[in-house]
């Protein structure tokens, strides 16, 4: 098998394993270079090379440094490490971005220049639904068609029909999940809903939220809280769940609360791709 083979290989292994990492590809060599046009690595999340190579020191702390940079927010980007006359004719510095390319220095003495493509490919966005409700399998389907993984947790005996989702938990004991950037909502409505709830904030996400009136999560708060759970846990749970489209059927609510996570998820996105846009 060859290297590069080898490497495509593992991205779609690592792919199936909901695993973040960042490909990098060398697009453009001129001189004398270790590595030419094709060479591939595979960055995990913690810096490490898995498989491939792309070179020496020459280009290895300008790309790494790419790769944190395009895990952090999602975003592809073009890293040019050049000689520092050739910098200088161009008129750029080592770190300055110009035209959508990141220039570093090569201070190897072959004096080569290496054009690496550094391609962030993260894991789906991950949903954790908790409960078995029409609700809650209304959303489930509706965020698998866009694009998210979902893990339905329920006990099997109260599931109304089969769950559209990448994973299905019997109970709310969550174990293992996606290392992605994760979404919580609770939807037992009325059948469990203080040990999904006591699940649901024990679990680290970037959005937790109950399907329920503030009546009745002041009521769960108060019960959970005298168990011994944390308050400010509790606290950021956002209830009752989703945008107020004044949804009534159980596919509306479960569309007003993708809204809302979708609000949170792009948080930033926006604004960000403005501003690289006019770079």
């Amino acid at each position: 098998m060859s290297a590069h083979v080898e490497v495509l290989d593992i991205v779609a292994r690592m792919k199936a394993a909901e695993r973040a990492f960042v490909l990098a590809t060398v697009v453009r060599t001129v001189s004398v270079t270790a590595a030419k046009a094709g060479a591939k690595a595979i960055i995990a999340a913690d810096g490490t090379i898995v498989a491939g190579w792309i070179g020496g020191g020459c280009a290895r702390g300008a790309v790494l440094k790419a790769a944190r940079e395009a895990l952090a927010d999602g975003e592809p980007r073009m890293v040019s490490v050049q000689p520092e006359n050739l910098l200088a004719e161009l008129g750029v510095h080592a770190g300055e971005q110009r035209d959508g390319i990141r220039f570093a220095t090569n201070m190897c003495p072959s004096k080569g220049t290496m054009d690496i493509f550094v391609e962030p490919v993260l894991p789906h966005p991950s949903l954790v639904i908790l409960g078995g409700s029409p609700v809650a399998l209304s959303l489930a389907a509706q965020a698998r068609t866009l694009g998210y993984h979902v893990t339905l947790a329920a006990p099997s005996a109260e599931l109304l029909a089969q769950p559209d989702a990448d994973a299905v938990i019997d109970g709310y004991q969550l174990g293992g999940l996606s290392e992605a950037k994760r979404f919580v909502v609770v939807s037992t409505q009325g059948k469990g809903d203080e040990a999904a709830l006591r699940a649901a904030v024990a679990t680290k996400a970037d959005y937790h939220a109950f399907v329920g009136s503030r009546r009745k999560m002041a009521s769960l708060r108060a019960k959970l809280i005298a168990e011994g759970a944390d308050s400010t846990a509790i606290d950021c749970v956002k209830a009752p769940a989703g945008l107020d489209l004044g949804a009534i059927t159980p596919e509306e609510i479960a569309m007003s609360i993708l809204a809302e996570i979708t609000q949170e998820r792009r948080r930033g996105q926006r604004a960000a791709n403005q501003v690289s846009s006019k770079e």
